[in-house]
């Protein structure tokens, strides 16, 4: 054998070590069972609306420039940023609530506090944009805010959190925390103790919500009194089964996902880990790697058809078996992150109406 093709495979020898490694923790199969509650309407108004906004948004999703999967991380960064700005940004005259900048204990963020919310009543949600850790901002997610406030009766302190990969992922979970310490005495009307806490976030803001709800609990701070996360990374590993079973039917996420999968199975962990630039067996970083004992009643919703769905299922799954309260709501074919696209997408408004059920049996 040649030394370069000698050097070849023992180089691919240690990336699959390094692989397998990273995979072997845990026997996280144990968890992808049961599925979670199904959550579906045979009312033919309803399919029908759902067709039509569909075929709207996925004419919409084509259409963007992040969706290009020949882009390098390099290149998509900016582009995504714009896009999720303009694409989502745009709702935002839909949005009822009003909007103020504030500064979080050193974080850049606002409040969202919709039309019938008393200021004064303590009632604070913290919400964590998504964007797969580089793009989105408090604007990008207005309508999701506006309407978590509109349901819950909160003030919700939406984040700019610091984004990869100008920063570390462990900058961004610091932000949150610092948010959270921050939220807790102070509120749209100055410094106020809280009295109602939730948190709640999206894709990459929903792996840092289940992230900080650990460090809550390990730190013995003050626990929320439930969390909402929407599509959420929970495994960094990427070593989900829906991970590659549900690439083609994602739209959303293919472009992102796509080249990874293209590996074989026991690199997925190894490219994550480069991605990430850290230890994506942390379970800062991989929530679900980490103890789920002992949580805050904690709802996940997922689509059947994105490829984080068996991330969802596999963290509800995992902290009911450790003695917490948990939820997994999935529906069929839905966009990753569907309440996004609230009102077009009437599954969006079922999926406030789960949210608004849940909160209301906590606080």
């Amino acid at each position: 054998m040649e030394l370069s093709a000698l050097s070849a495979a023992i180089g691919l020898g240690v990336l699959g070590w390094l692989g397998y490694r990273q995979l072997r923790r845990e026997d996280l199969a144990q968890f992808d069972l049961p599925l979670g509650r199904l959550i579906q309407t045979d009312d033919p108004e309803f399919q029908r609306r759902s067709q039509v906004a569909m075929e709207d948004i996925v004419q919409r999703l084509k259409s963007s420039p992040a969706r290009s999967s020949k882009l390098s991380i390099k290149q998509r960064v900016p582009i995504m940023r714009e896009a999720m700005e303009d694409f989502f940004g745009a709702a935002e005259a839909l949005c009822v609530s009003e909007f103020k900048t504030v500064d979080a204990g050193g974080v850049p963020a606002e409040w969202v506090v919709a039309p019938g919310v008393d200021r004064e009543n303590n009632r604070r949600l913290l919400y964590i944009h998504g964007g797969a850790f580089f793009a989105g901002s408090p604007k990008s997610h207005r309508v999701m805010t506006s309407k978590l406030s509109e349901l819950t009766g909160c003030a919700v302190l939406s984040i700019d959190y610091r984004l990869t990969p100008e920063h570390s992922r462990r900058d961004s979970a610091d932000d949150c925390r610092s948010c959270y310490d921050w939220m807790l005495n102070n509120g749209p009307q100055g410094e106020q103790p809280a009295e109602v806490v939730l948190v709640a976030g999206d894709s990459a803001g929903g792996n840092l919500t289940l992230m900080l709800l650990a460090w809550l609990r390990d730190t013995s701070r003050r626990q929320p009194n439930a969390a909402v996360a929407f599509s959420p990374v929970t495994d960094c590993r990427y070593s989900s089964p829906s991970i590659t079973s549900n690439l083609e039917s994602d739209l959303m996420l293919k472009p992102l996902a796509g080249q990874m999968a293209k590996l074989p199975k026991f690199l997925i962990p190894l490219s994550a880990r480069l991605i990430a630039r850290d230890n994506t067996s942390d379970p800062v970083l991989s929530p679900l790697l980490g103890d789920l004992a002992n949580l805050p009643p904690t709802l996940i919703m997922a689509s059947d058809t994105e490829i984080l769905r068996d991330d969802g299922r596999r963290y509800v799954n995992k902290a009911v078996a450790a003695g917490s309260t948990a939820e997994f709501l999935y529906w069929k074919d839905m966009p990753h992150v569907w309440p996004i696209f609230y009102p077009q997408l009437p599954e969006a408004d079922q999926a406030f109406e789960q949210v608004q059920e849940f909160v209301g049996r906590y606080c």
